[in-house]
């Protein structure tokens, strides 16, 4: 039996909102964005593009939840204090209503997304809106999903160690092993090793607070166009699992088989060695 959005998020006038269904901006993941930093994920909302899509008192916004198709995760609820005619600007005032608080990243709804418009008129839609799931915390980003599967962005990589997520961090300190970085940009390759005390995520924790991890190649990548190039372009695989009791030269020397196998030297990747 479905549940519908009425029955656990109350709207006494949906006349009064804009729906926002917040999307790849070409640039970020919004879901990503609301993980890492509310804040600029407030700023998603108070943005004005070429039109005015926020001509209503509220703002009732989604959040495409891209691990699940027509799934969305709420972001909250709120009002438009003051509106400024100038585009491709934060040109809206908004405050976040708390009455919506509990809920917010917490929510699951599943919709279709009624064609590409980045707002519509709330009450449209609002008697449609049928819940998936509700989280039993605000949501931090996906489960540990095993090492043979992992395939993640750069984004959810940083929200993962901002967060210490304990399922994710126990299985990477836990594992050595020979991982993947692929720059979705030119389909170049780096591969890498991790070994030591703390695995993989000891390792990963560096690329995330550098974007490089001190990679030559890598290095001279993000310093001439930013961090916000490895968010924008960069996945993080693992190539081969490998024990806490693996001797280090055996995880090094399965680095330099993927290596060569990957061709991740030369014009085609970022190794140099």
């Amino acid at each position: 039996m479905n549940i519908s959005l009425a029955q656990v998020c109350q709207v006494s006038d949906p006349q009064q909102f804009k729906m926002h269904l917040a999307c790849w901006n070409g640039y970020n993941q919004p879901l990503d964005v609301f993980v890492r930093d509310r804040k600029e994920w407030d700023g998603w909302n108070s943005w004005r593009g070429k039109r005015n899509d926020f001509s209503r008192d509220y703002i009732f916004s989604l959040i495409d939840f891209y691990p699940q198709k027509d799934t969305w995760l709420f972001g909250g609820v709120y009002r438009v204090i003051e509106r400024k005619p100038v585009d491709n600007s934060h040109s809206y005032t908004i405050e976040a209503v708390p009455d919506y608080e509990s809920l917010t990243g917490r929510l699951k709804i599943t919709l279709k997304r009624p064609g590409r418009a980045k707002a519509v008129n709330f009450d449209k839609h609002y008697g449609a809106l049928v819940v998936a799931e509700i989280l039993p915390e605000p949501y931090s980003g996906e489960a540990f999903c095993g090492y043979d599967r992992i395939d993640i962005g750069f984004s959810m990589l940083e929200n993962l160690i901002s967060r210490q997520r304990t399922d994710w961090k126990t299985a990477l300190a836990n594992a050595k092993g020979v991982y993947l970085i692929t720059d979705t940009e030119n389909g170049k390759r780096y591969v890498g090793s991790a070994y030591g005390n703390s695995g993989i995520w000891s390792r990963w924790e560096c690329y995330a607070g550098t974007g490089h991890g001190y990679n030559d190649e890598l290095t001279k990548l993000i310093k001439q166009n930013g961090l916000e190039y490895a968010r924008q372009n960069f996945r993080f695989a693992v190539l081969e699992y490998c024990g806490m009791k693996t001797d280090d030269q055996a995880v090094i020397a399965r680095e330099q088989y993927w290596k060569q196998v990957l061709l991740s030297r030369g014009q085609y990747g970022y190794n140099k060695n």
